[in-house]
């Protein structure tokens, strides 16, 4: 730590970590009244909602903080929801901020020492911690205490601050990217699965109501099922087709609606956008269905070689229209039947029989 803790004015870099530090109720912006509250109200994620039950009643009973809980997975399935939702249950403040927000330890040491008692601090992104934030973090998350040197050089010395009893929760995409010592201070390490179609049927159902919105089973279904399996783009899907209704159609969402404004808005049957259909025709047209390199593809399309390798590829892969092959990216039988278009005999992955054993007859 340095001497901006001895300041009585703050830098502008201390100045700026006070946006982040917000009650749960600015936490949610857009999507405010989507977001469930409680427990109870969350849809899906059936074992990790039974392990936090009880892991909160317990925390009640004790009339202690939580243990400190990390939460991993894709993006949209929900890990901010349930940190606003742990603090709702315990009845503390929620403490919001980010991974590439907490450049310096004291960033981290002003939001520790303006925590209430059992506070839930929500830490988004933590793999992206720096290496010196994480050091300071330790012994706040073990001891509850924070490290402070005075001075500098021989004349420096080192004082130790009580922080109260609070739970720390952090997010990640990335769980390889969390050294091991921070993953192995957390009490409970959770990772979220992807929603079934019933499950974000009931999320649109449950999300239209809040909206004031007619929609039948049908109609859910029909956005649930090009979701790619994740409530925020479900919710998102919703609120473009509630915008086709009232503009193009009767303000009633049914199948016909959903189907119509989602074609419009460019999402196919497999929720598939622009710049999937993109990568997947490029692929099939103009490289014969592959091997073709990251690089070159991601050129294709007009998009970064991480974009296409985090944000498109992922979702390709599990519905099968795409493999990852030592040589690069192939097409599947599957890739060229979605696109439209006939496979060469050529084509990787095409070939009718496999050649022949030496011992067949």
């Amino acid at each position: 730590m340095r001497d901006e803790l001895l300041s009585p004015d703050p830098s502008p870099d201390d100045v700026e970590i006070e946006d982040p530090l917000t009650p749960a109720a600015t936490l949610i912006g857009e999507e405010g009244g989507l977001r469930p509250r409680r427990l109870d109200e969350f849809v899906g994620q059936r074992e990790l909602k039974e392990h936090l039950d009880i892991v909160l009643e317990a925390a009640r009973r004790r009339a202690q903080a939580v243990d400190h809980l990390l939460f991993a997975g894709p993006p949209g399935l929900g890990k901010t929801t349930l940190a606003g939702i742990v603090a709702a249950e315990l009845g503390v403040g929620l403490h919001v901020t980010s991974g590439p927000a907490l450049d310096r330890a004291g960033d981290l040491a002003a939001i520790l020492t303006r925590l209430g008692e059992g506070d839930v601090l929500f830490i988004d992104e933590i793999h992206r911690l720096s290496r010196t934030v994480e050091e300071v973090m330790y012994p706040a998350m073990e001891d509850y205490q924070l490290d402070i040197v005075l001075g500098k050089g021989p004349a420096a010395r080192s004082i130790r601050l009580d922080l109260p009893r609070f739970t720390l929760i952090g997010a990640t995409t990335r769980t390889g990217l969390i050294t091991g010592p921070l993953r192995d201070r957390f009490g409970l390490v959770a990772r979220l699965d992807y929603y079934d179609a019933g499950e974000l049927e009931d999320i649109v159902i449950r999300a239209a109501g809040i909206l004031g919105l007619e929609i039948d089973d049908d109609g859910a279904a029909e956005i649930a099922g090009r979701a790619r399996g994740t409530p925020r783009i479900a919710n998102r899907l919703l609120r473009r087709v509630r915008d086709f209704a009232e503009v193009r159609s009767h303000g009633r969402i049914d199948r016909h609606t959903a189907r119509e404004g989602l074609s419009l808005f460019g999402v196919d049957d497999l929720g598939l956008d622009k710049v999937d259909r993109a990568v997947l025709t490029n692929l099939c047209q103009k490289f014969g269905g592959g091997p073709v390199g990251l690089g070159t593809l991601a050129i294709s399309v007009g998009e970064a070689e991480e974009t296409v390798e985090d944000v498109y590829e992922p979702f390709l892969i599990q519905q099968g229209l795409l493999m990852r092959t030592p040589r690069g990216r192939v097409a599947t039988p599957a890739a060229w039947a979605h696109v439209g278009l006939i496979a060469p005999p050529s084509a990787p992955l095409m070939a009718a029989d496999p050649p022949p054993d030496l011992f067949s007859p």
